[in-house]
């Protein structure tokens, strides 16, 4: 497993968030996370990349617990992407060399240079290699973010919903640049998604989370009607468009 959770909770103060969550993910795995608003997807994300600390549970990377793990070492396994990223005066190309930071000591080497642009490659970025980050669109900057995490070569990745910025092509396009690294890097990603259709077309593990807590995890079989509806609170049906599966609200 490269990914295992064990009882984690995590609580702000006066609101426990997170109550005892266990699930574990293995290369190969693309794992979408869902729930409504306030679930606690973004939370529980940040306290496997270790953003927050859980005060109760472990997360364990590779079999080694986060906490012990250091921040470039853990930098090597993880990429985190977040919901939102900061907007600096920095060229594409270099926001996106700074994935290769774990592995830079004195200067970044040819390869690090080759890496930064396969990834900028992967994310059909070229042509906004020398534009400067706080030039571009949301959507554009969340492509970068995508790009610096690739480049970091992990055995996992954290992706906080990293199509919500972007337009229907580019949705699809991410969700298979995705899918695409999980196989060929033989790595797992686990991603919080709000769009139900997007998950269930791309992704082959699923978690869906309702009032903190693990309502139910495992592959398309959880996907039905019944448990999308006691999620979401929303009536579904859940058919096929040719090969593809559909969630339609009804």
């Amino acid at each position: 497993m490269i990914l295992t959770v064990e009882g984690l909770s995590f609580k702000y103060p006066g609101r426990e968030v997170i109550r005892d969550a266990n699930f574990s993910v293995s290369k190969g795995d693309f794992l979408a996370v869902l729930g409504t608003n306030g679930a606690g997807k973004s939370t529980l994300l940040k306290c496997m990349g270790r953003v927050l600390k859980p005060y109760k549970g472990t997360v364990y990377v590779g079999g080694d617990d986060a906490l012990s793990l250091g921040r470039r070492e853990l930098a090597k396994r993880i990429g985190y992407v977040a919901q939102r990223n900061e907007s600096v005066r920095t060229t594409v190309f270099d926001a996106v060399l700074l994935g290769r930071k774990p592995y830079i000591q004195w200067e970044a080497s040819q390869k690090d240079l080759e890496i930064a642009r396969e990834a900028l490659q992967m994310l059909e970025l070229e042509k906004y290699s020398l534009r400067y980050l706080n030039e571009l669109s949301g959507g554009e900057q969340q492509k970068v973010a995508i790009a610096r995490a690739m480049a970091q070569k992990p055995e996992l990745l954290l992706l906080d919903e990293p199509t919500s910025s972007l337009d229907l092509k580019n949705q699809l396009e991410v969700a298979k640049i995705i899918k695409r690294a999980v196989k060929d890097r033989h790595i797992a990603a686990v991603v919080i998604m709000h769009d139900v259709n997007l998950a269930i077309r791309f992704a082959d593990k699923f978690l869906l989370l309702k009032d903190g807590e693990i309502f139910t995890a495992g592959g398309i079989e959880v996907m039905t009607a019944g448990n999308i509806e006691d999620v979401y609170s929303v009536r579904v049906q859940v058919g096929r468009i040719g090969d593809v599966p559909v969630v339609v609200p009804v």
